[in-house]
């Protein structure tokens, strides 16, 4: 791919998180968020599962170099999709855009021993509050499933690699979200 770009929806949101420069708001259209896990990871994280009544907003980002392999290595467990057609952006026509999903075979639902971390949920709200607001924040909790999902707080001591501070206003918003979702948290 020349122009190779990717379709960043959880994370990748928050710039703190890569060196992937420059990046754009965009929109793909016919996918969901969703927490799973799989049997080669430990804690559950988010994929994209097909959804023709749904449209999640995220970044595009240019893979530097088109070096996939340092992209690919980040998002270990996913394939890398074709998504130029469903993915809408301000570069145009002329960016080849990917979106990584684990694959469906691989999927399994989070439990006690696959919880999602709260540290990695932490980075991917803080990213949605910076880059699209609360109202931006509220969309990425609506267009997520699997909020049943044990969610292990380990903000102390943070096993997510790229774990960001939170302001307090950040962390309550995180911490009223759980709640009103009626989320599980795990200590």
């Amino acid at each position: 791919m020349s122009n190779a770009y990717f379709f960043g929806y959880g994370s990748l949101v928050n710039r703190s998180t890569h060196i992937y420069t420059p990046a754009f708001h965009a929109r793909a259209s016919g996918w969901r968020r969703a927490w799973r896990c799989t049997p080669d990871r430990g804690p559950a994280f988010l994929t994209v599962i097909p959804d023709p009544t749904c449209e999640i907003e995220g970044l595009v980002a240019g893979v530097p170099g088109l070096d996939w392999a340092a992209l690919d290595l980040r998002e270990s467990s996913y394939d890398r999709l074709p998504a130029s057609h469903c993915v809408t952006h301000c570069r145009g026509a002329e960016a080849d855009v990917a979106i990584y999903s684990i694959p469906e075979a691989s999927r399994q639902l989070p439990d006690d021993d696959h919880p999602v971390l709260l540290s990695y949920l932490d980075v991917v709200l803080q990213g949605y509050l910076c880059e699209f607001g609360t109202d931006g924040a509220d969309r990425f909790v609506t267009t997520t499933t699997g909020w049943e999902a044990p969610i292990l707080d380990d903000r102390a001591n943070p096993r997510y690699p790229r774990a960001q501070e939170l302001t307090g206003t950040e962390r309550d918003y995180v911490d009223r979200a759980l709640q009103s979702l009626g989320c599980k948290v795990l200590v």
